[in-house]
């Protein structure tokens, strides 16, 4: 592919994700290429964006940048160009856990106590400044080749103390949704745990407490108790 250059800054080399906000390239800051990766996520064309998810792209880059902690993934500007957003962020050297789970890699217990231990001091540094993810799952834990968990993709992101703050909203990816997510309630720290909850389970087991589409996942989790780890 060829590589492009984002607002006469960024040489961008290679797309390394894409999601429904947009798409993440592995670049380097021109006049700085010795000083290594960062990646570069790029909002879509505002033509397909509310104005709602503009917002909401912007409060992601201006509440990472805050979060400077080794268990998240560190914002380091954002920028705007031919009408288009642009956050750069830290490059993480290895996979989202989802990549690993998804070629149902199993992982002995101290390895799951190691990415847990991760996954929720970040969470912990995050709660304790009014930041709720809102959307914790494989794919939004990031693991360094050195095995360290980084939590990216606050998008979704509430701060608990915001005008915006609303109830009726559902964000989130049903399998990791708490029940108050579903129910379009304000959601807090809680909800972050109980995501961390699924995604612990199904490292223990190789399996999600909760499988269907979106509708069953819901009744689900609203009525019914997910089968006990040791069953499985």
């Amino acid at each position: 592919m060829q590589e492009r250059v984002l607002d006469s800054t960024y040489r961008l080399l290679e797309e390394i994700g894409r999601g429904g906000f947009g798409t993440v390239w592995r670049a380097v800051r021109l006049g700085a290429e010795g000083s290594g990766p960062v990646a570069v996520k790029i909002l879509s064309r505002g033509n397909v964006l509310s104005l709602q998810d503009q917002i909401r792209f912007q409060r992601e880059a201006t509440m990472m940048s805050q979060l400077l902690h080794p268990g998240t993934v560190t914002v380091f500007e954002l920028g705007e160009s031919e009408g288009r957003a642009y956050i750069v962020m830290e490059y993480v050297d290895g996979p989202p856990l989802k990549s690993l789970l998804d070629k149902q890699e199993r992982f002995p217990l101290p390895r799951i106590v190691q990415i847990m231990e991760d996954l929720l001091t970040g969470l912990q540094f995050s709660h304790e400044r009014g930041v709720v993810h809102r959307d914790v799952k494989p794919a939004n834990l990031m693991l360094t080749q050195a095995g360290q968990g980084k939590i990216a993709d606050f998008g979704i992101a509430r701060i608990e103390s915001s005008s915006m703050t609303q109830a009726g909203t559902v964000l989130g990816t049903p399998a990791y949704m708490s029940p108050e997510q579903f129910m379009g309630l304000v959601v807090d720290a809680r909800s972050d745990i109980y995501s961390s909850g699924v995604l612990l389970y199904q490292l223990l087991t190789g399996e999600r407490p909760f499988e269907g589409g979106m509708s069953a996942i819901m009744h689900k989790a609203l009525n019914t108790e997910a089968s006990p780890p040791s069953q499985i």
